[in-house]
């Protein structure tokens, strides 16, 4: 075999453990119960550990320098290569120790979250919160030092290869200057349309979910290689060729639910396009979160908030729940959709108010 086609099979079995953590990690938050926490925990973290040993393997750096300097490879193949040697200097940054160490923080996180959440409890989440925030300072210290890097842009670049805090600010400090005004404007105008009249629920949890199914249907979804779910926090997640949603519901309000739906339905679309040829090699995998996100946006954000796309939606959402009058006719959904309001909650934010969620937490960080 050549270096390439010894590095392509090296990744395929790389991808093969990341469908099975995909999948165990999808499994831990949306549908795992209590008890299973400590043992799903320590399978999660055996996973990771391997899957680690394999991506910083020392032999895939002796194939790299003799596929690189191979002939006949086409632009995907280069691509790949650039790609591989991209993820292999970050793995080989990390000891395996701290790998599993980070692992086991996270699932334990997680499933304190859960039960501090329920009970507004911050102060019985924050011991688990700050071992992953001091385990993944860490990691950014080791990573930086790797890539020449401060710690925190060592770690942005595991969600947006290249990216760096320096232009971050300078974007952010420009949209953090313009969005109060901008609010103030958005709400001016706001005050100045007819009120919105309020649909009467409730909104039986089983037909919020059969209009979600109807409208990722309409999306292109692609029900033979994914699924819809529940879990305490919107996510998508899975594996290759079987990507998955989830959301949460509220019976007295069917829109987060549905944006949920619609949000977590745009990552999808994109994990469903990704190349087939290239779906377990490095080239072939998303490579960063800003354009994932703006997948997610555009279809919750822009599309289905548009009034286009809610005057197709309409009578489905009246068939949904059995609605008729003013409130159902899509003049007045668009403007329930559109309704702009400060509030506290990132996945429940408006287009006007939720760029300044996230860079409240860019700034935190």
């Amino acid at each position: 075999m050549t270096a390439y086609a010894n590095l392509s099979a090296h990744y395929g079995r790389i991808a093969a453990l990341g469908n099975a953590i995909g999948i165990l990690q999808w499994d831990n938050d949306a549908m795992m119960p209590k008890g299973a926490a400590e043992t799903r925990a320590e399978s999660m973290a055996l996973l990771q550990v391997m899957r680690h040993d394999l991506a910083s393997a020392p032999r895939i750096g002796d194939w790299l320098a003799e596929a690189e300097a191979q002939d006949g490879l086409g632009a995907w193949e280069r691509a790949n290569l650039r790609e591989i040697r991209r993820v292999w200097t970050v793995e080989t940054a990390l000891p395996a120790d701290l790998v599993e160490a980070s692992s086991k923080a996270v699932s334990a996180c997680e499933m304190r979250w859960r039960q501090a959440r329920a009970e507004s409890d911050f102060a019985g989440l924050l011991p688990s919160l700050s071992e992953v925030l001091n385990l993944q300072r860490q990691i950014g210290v080791a990573k930086g030092e790797k890539l020449g890097l401060s710690p925190y842009d060592a770690l942005l670049s595991d969600y947006e290869p290249g990216g760096r805090s320096a232009k971050i600010d300078m974007l952010f400090d420009d949209l953090a200057d313009f969005l109060p005004g901008f609010t103030q404007e958005a709400l001016a105008v706001q005050a100045r349309r007819p009120a919105t009249p309020d649909l009467p629920g409730p909104f039986p949890v089983e037909n919020q979910r059969a209009l979600g199914l109807r409208m990722m249907a309409a999306l292109g979804y692609d029900f033979s290689r994914g699924r819809l779910d529940v879990s305490t926090h919107p996510f998508c997640g899975g594996a290759d060729n079987d990507v998955r949603i989830t959301t949460r519901y509220d019976e007295a309000d069917f829109d987060k639910a549905l944006m949920g739906v619609l949000h977590e339905t745009g990552h999808a679309l994109y994990e469903q396009g990704r190349p087939q040829a290239y779906l377990s090699q490095p080239v072939g995998q998303a490579r960063g979160m800003s354009l994932h996100e703006s997948q997610s946006l555009l279809v919750e954000m822009q599309a289905c908030r548009s009034r286009e796309f809610l005057t197709f939606a309409a009578p489905l959402m009246r068939d949904a729940f059995g609605g008729s009058g003013a409130a159902w006719e899509a003049d007045a959904l668009h403007r329930r959709f559109t309704h702009v309001e400060a509030g506290f909650i990132r996945v429940d934010a408006d287009e006007v108010t939720y760029p300044s969620h996230v860079i409240l937490r860019y700034r935190l960080e």
